[in-house]
C-alpha cells in the first residue's frame, strides 16, 4: 500500500467517529462509555483481528519455521476463536489493543521506505507508535480504557474538544496523504 492512500485512509476512518462525537456529544458518550464491554463488537474486532493476523503470518517468509507454519496458523487461528468464548469480560477493549498493535505495523512498514524522503512521515510514524503504547497498554489493563473513556466523556464539552483536537490531526493525515505523501 501507498502511504499517501495509508495517510487518506486513516485520516478518513479516524475522522468518522469525531464528526459523530461532534455533532451528538451526548450520543456518541453514551456509546463510547459501552465499547470496552460491547461483546458483539469485541467478537467482530477479534475475528477481523485474527484474520488480518493470520493473513500477515501466511505471508511471512519464515524459511526456519515453514514446516511448522500450518500448525502456528491453526493454533493463531484458535486462540483468536476460543478468545471469542473464553475471554468474554473487555473482549472488545482487547481486540482493539490487537487491532492497534496490527494497523502500527502497517503503518511503520508503509512509511519506513520514505522516512528519508519527507520529514512529515514522522507524524505517520509517531502516531503508529502511538499505537503500539496504546495495544500494549490496553492488553495489559483493559478496565483501563473504560476508565480513560469514561473520563473523555465525562461532559459535553470534553467530548467536543478532544473530538475537534482529533478531527483536526485526521485532517491533518488527509492533507498529508493528498500533498506531501503524494506519490510515496
Amino acid at each position: 500500500m501507498k502511504l499517501s492512500l495509508l495517510s487518506i485512509l486513516l485520516g478518513a476512518g479516524l475522522s468518522v467517529p469525531q464528526i459523530y462525537g461532534l455533532a451528538r456529544p451526548k450520543d456518541f458518550a453514551a456509546n463510547v462509555r459501552k465499547f470496552p464491554r460491547n461483546y458483539p463488537i469485541g467478537v467482530v474486532l477479534m475475528l477481523l483481528a485474527t484474520a488480518w493476523f493470520l493473513w500477515i503470518v501466511n505471508n511471512e517468509p519464515i524459511a526456519d519455521f515453514s514446516a511448522y507454519k500450518p500448525m502456528m496458523l491453526g493454533g493463531f487461528a484458535a486462540v483468536g476463536i476460543l478468545s471469542c468464548i473464553f475471554v468474554r469480560d473487555f473482549l472488545a477493549a482487547r481486540a482493539l489493543a490487537v487491532i492497534f498493535l496490527l494497523l502500527a505495523k502497517l503503518m511503520v512498514d508503509t512509511g519506513r521506505p520514505h522516512l528519508g524522503e519527507s520529514p512529515f512521515v514522522l507524524i505517520n510514524q509517531a502516531l503508529a507508535y502511538a499505537f503500539v503504547l496504546g495495544g500494549i497498554w490496553i492488553t495489559i489493563a483493559p478496565w483501563r480504557l473504560r476508565d480513560w473513556l469514561e473520563w473523555f466523556t465525562a461532559s459535553d464539552k470534553i467530548v467536543r474538544v478532544t473530538c475537534a483536537l482529533r478531527l483536526a490531526f485526521d485532517i491533518l493525515l488527509i492533507v498529508l496523504g493528498l500533498t506531501v505523501f503524494r506519490g510515496m
